[in-house]
């Protein structure tokens, strides 16, 4: 399978040109396996996407591929395959570091990062991987799964599945794909794990100011935190002399939030 490397946000060059980048020729498993019960899903949570990794459209052996602007309620079903040891350590498309034991994926057009549930068709077994890279790029394949995640799906040892794909819908998950750093548009003051507390801040802060302040919610492993968020602001100035005036009201824990938040 071709590898990328991502270099800067929005370069990605094309990996597995060259014999000399690998370590060994062909993908395998490692020397000591790995067995199912060690292998934990995936953990959704709101990630934001990026551009890092998500470069659309892009070319890999001719061919042309997009990334899909929103994968809400996608599903697929098709041929799953693995990759190991080869590209243990290596960089995925969005830089971070391949670790084979770990339950991630590639997909060819899935904004990076998605969270999905694999389904093997086989045998029933499932689990949700975390999609952080590109691939496969065989026309007979929808997804390829890190060695511990086909493991766990118990189809290391035959290569490939028949699988289901279904992504989860994560409250809270933004996409800053377009976002520079002119696009600071929000202000966090807060987040609860109570919603009434968060309501009480919302209060709170709409008295102080004339801004919108709202509560977007967003699932972080298995609960729910509700932040507390100001905007849309659209003069940078008007951004800073509210943080002045909320750090003069004791207000000292906020963050800028860019352009593309979900509301």
């Amino acid at each position: 399978m071709i590898r990328w490397a991502l270099i800067g946000l929005l370069s990605i060059a094309i990996c597995g040109c060259t014999d000399g980048r690998y370590r060994m020729r062909q993908d395998r498993a490692p020397a000591v396996p790995v067995l199912a019960h060690q292998v934990a899903d995936a953990v959704p949570r709101a990630e934001a996407i990026r551009a890092a990794g998500n470069k659309s459209p892009y070319t890999v052996n001719g061919e042309t591929y997009w990334v899909m602007p929103s994968a809400v309620g996608f599903e697929e079903t098709g041929t799953a395959s693995w990759y190991g040891a080869k590209f243990h350590g290596e960089l995925t498309s969005n830089g971070e570091v391949f670790d084979m034991y770990k339950a991630s994926a590639a997909h060819k057009s899935l904004p990076i990062p998605t969270f999905v549930k694999v389904t093997n068709l086989d045998n029933g077994r499932s689990m949700v991987v975390r999609v952080n890279d590109r691939g496969p790029f065989h026309s007979d394949r929808i997804i390829d799964l890190s060695y511990g995640a086909a493991v766990k799906l118990g189809f290391d040892q035959v290569g490939t599945a028949q699988v289901h794909l279904e992504v989860l819908s994560i409250e809270g998950t933004e996409d800053l794909r377009a976002s520079t750093d002119d696009d600071y548009r929000y202000l966090q003051v807060g987040a609860f794990s109570s919603r009434d507390s968060a309501e009480l801040r919302r209060q709170e802060l709409q008295n102080r100011t004339t801004f919108p302040v709202f509560i977007s919610p967003a699932r972080f492993a298995n609960k729910i935190v509700y932040r507390v968020r100001i905007g849309p602001i659209d003069d940078s100035k008007e951004l800073g002399a509210l943080e002045n005036r909320l750090l003069e009201a004791g207000f000292k824990e906020y963050s800028r939030i860019r352009e593309g938040v979900a509301l």
